[in-house]
């Protein structure tokens, strides 16, 4: 009975005659859409990146760190680690003390550790526009796209290689989205422009589409410095020298070795003074063994080695410990996403880099699924959360992950984001304020009443519950009257309007022009080059 009684409290609806029944849909979809522009104000209004106030979970104890950490000692003293293709960089080891054997260093116990003691737990990563710069490291948690694939998939053309229009479209929605803090690096590689010249396009792009804080190219050295040249351009040479304006992440080739173009491009980044994020990437049971213990310990010794070389190269320079680690399957010999081993990996290895003092990188939303799907929900719901409450302080590949990061999903950028928003909430606790005992309220509504008239219902209820975009939380007839849609169909309206409605960020018209110049400038030179 009381169920009934709510139902008619909530119901927008009134008993009309068939006439008025088309009318009454068409202002039902025109009160929902205005309801979804204010919230999507709300949203734009977000803060750049958000303060955790709920507690770690980590999943390692005393004694399992101890061990860990004395494995990893043991890996590079009695292994060592390669570095390979850069006489530079081994003699920078071998005149800091360490043990030079062709590419192999190895390190003592504890060499390591001292080294990188430079490096800042906390720091902050500027963004062309100052209200959209990020903490990174602390209690601060940063959402950032998917990085890396070559197709993209929407619900009308279904699967395709990406162009820079997809990169472009892809910039331009992630600039509106407010869950999302971040406009990433490679969200696709536009595979219709050459290699040599994709960094530049994506670079401007990133610039001047998007307002946020960014990722740099890492795949050659010349590449690296392009990327801060035009952040000088765009943010002025004398700031980007004294401040981290660029985000970049370098990946070891587990197990144990950092090839030639990962180490080039992180000597580019120290010695600018931007941040270098190594993040080994592991398919547990290929590149490292089966158990997350060893896998740990590998880990934890690959980031030790390369951090110490930045620190030795600039000290001070911010440094993060990264991770990608996805368990192997072993009946398809595919990476698996959303499994309990995942984020039992990403809650221990962000205990190691508490340790460490290093602000921690790793996954968010990642799936297998092609399309999104059921699979692609609870897989990416699974990472992300596990993200969340282990504490990570920059979660990479947070939305429209496909594929196991072959595909960047238009629909699933969005459908992601609103995930990013409820763990955005989630992480930020409880209020048990003496507003939020609400008091006045018990005193205002009697004994079998109901709150929804009541002054704190009204003074909070546009705040007090996570509203997401893309859920509908109607009845059944609603959802009838206005589609029937499911939600990667709303999520493709939603999309279209995203890229139609964007509008570019404020920008000098003569830093655009030096830009646009240096582009162009760039892409004759290299292509004559490679002519």
């Amino acid at each position: 009975m009381r169920w009934v009684v709510l139902a008619q409290i909530l119901s927008t609806r009134d008993v009309m005659h068939s006439d008025d029944e088309q009318a009454t849909r068409t202002s039902r979809r025109e009160g929902r859409s205005e309801r979804m522009k204010a919230r999507a104000a709300r949203t734009a209004l977000a803060a750049p990146y958000t303060l955790r106030r709920t507690a770690i979970v980590s999943l390692i104890d005393d004694e399992a760190i101890a061990t860990i950490e004395a494995n990893a000692d043991r890996i590079l003293d009695e292994i060592g680690m390669e570095f390979r293709g850069d006489a530079e960089t081994l003699e920078i080891f071998r005149n800091a003390g360490a043990r030079v054997d062709g590419p192999r260093v190895r390190f003592d116990p504890g060499w390591c550790r001292d080294r990188i003691r430079t490096a800042p737990p906390v720091f902050t990563q500027h963004a062309r526009n100052p209200a959209r710069s990020v903490q990174i490291g602390g209690n601060a948690q940063v959402y950032c796209p998917s990085f890396g694939p070559p197709f993209v998939h929407d619900v009308e053309r279904g699967r395709r290689y990406a162009t820079i229009e997809d990169f472009r479209n892809i910039t331009k929605i992630h600039h509106q989205l407010g869950a999302v803090n971040h406009s990433g690096g490679v969200v696709v590689e536009p595979v219709d422009l050459p290699v040599p010249i994709r960094h530049l396009h994506m670079a401007h792009a990133h610039l001047t589409l998007n307002d946020k804080p960014f990722m740099g190219a890492v795949t050659a050295p010349e590449r690296a410095r392009d990327t801060i040249e035009m952040c000088r351009l765009a943010m002025g040479a004398d700031f980007v020298d004294r401040n981290c304006v660029l985000y970049s992440v370098v990946n070891t080739n587990a197990p144990l070795v950092l090839d030639e173009t990962m180490i080039w491009a992180l000597k580019e980044y120290a010695r600018a003074g931007q941040c270098t994020v190594v993040s080994p990437f592991v398919l547990g049971g290929a590149m490292s063994p089966v158990t997350i213990a060893a896998t740990l310990s590998q880990v934890l010794a690959e980031v030790l080695a390369s951090v110490a070389l930045i620190q030795l190269i600039r000290p001070g320079a911010p440094a993060a410990f990264g991770t990608f680690f996805s368990p192997l399957s072993l009946k398809t010999g595919a990476p698996t996403f959303g499994t309990p081993e995942g984020t039992q990996f990403q809650m221990c290895a962000k205990t190691l880099a508490d340790r460490l003092g290093l602000p921690f990188h790793s996954v968010g939303a990642l799936t297998a699924s092609k399309v999104p799907d059921a699979q692609a929900g609870y897989e990416s719901q699974a990472q992300l959360m596990g993200a969340a409450m282990a504490g990570v302080n920059f979660i990479i590949h947070a939305t429209g992950c496909l594929e196991g990061l072959l595909t960047t999903g238009y629909e699933k950028i969005v459908m992601d984001a609103d995930r990013c928003s409820a763990m955005m909430r989630f992480v930020q606790g409880v209020d048990f304020s003496e507003a939020a005992q609400a008091m006045d309220a018990f005193h205002e509504v009697p004994p079998g009443g109901h709150f929804l008239g009541a002054a704190h219902t009204r003074a909070n209820f546009e705040t007090a519950f996570w509203m997401g975009e893309m859920s509908d939380n109607g009845t059944y007839e609603q959802w009838m009257a206005e589609g029937a849609l499911w939600e990667h169909e709303r999520a493709a309206l939603r999309v279209r309007k995203l890229i139609a409605d964007h509008e570019p960020p404020q920008m000098d018209v003569a830093i655009r022009d030096s830009l646009d110049d240096f582009v162009a400038r760039r892409t004759r030179e290299i292509m004559g080059e490679t002519a």
